[in-house]
């Protein structure tokens, strides 16, 4: 878990980064800086899971496993939009505090659990592993 934390770490890194200079000295738009950050942190992400805590899997490698990867991730970012959304606009909680809470506290939390049992379930499984699923 320690490996999967520090891919999703740098790659958060690189996504900030990214996103951060696109909008800035790049004058990018928003939603294209985001779209670029979140294509680059979810490459830096799968490199580092499968160089990393993935290495042993049986998997093949390629375009369709870095698209259920992406996949994987877009989902995750999805809950974390569900949380910030019930939040700001269901419950009425609308303070940035709320907001930071909901979207980068609870939401990362399970878009975290969510994005760690995809990544080893749907990605980087292992056809016929015996035991349990977390290891």
């Amino acid at each position: 878990m320690a490996g999967f934390a520090a891919a999703g770490l740098l790659a958060y890194v690189v996504d900030l980064a990214l996103f951060t200079c696109l909008r800035g000295p790049a004058g990018a738009d928003p939603l294209t800086a985001k779209a670029l950050s979140f294509m680059a942190g979810c490459t830096v992400a799968y490199a580092g899971n499968a160089l990393g805590p993935y290495r042993t899997a049986r998997t093949r490698a390629g375009v369709r496993t870095f698209a259920v990867f992406c996949a994987v991730n877009l989902a995750g970012a999805a809950v974390q939009l569900l949380c910030l959304a019930v939040s700001h606009y269901g419950l009425g909680l609308t303070s940035q505090r709320a907001d930071t809470v909901s979207g980068a506290v609870i939401g990362m939390a399970l878009a975290t659990m969510l994005r760690f049992w995809g990544t080893r379930t749907l990605v980087f499984h292992n056809r016929g592993r015996g035991g349990s699923w977390t290891g």
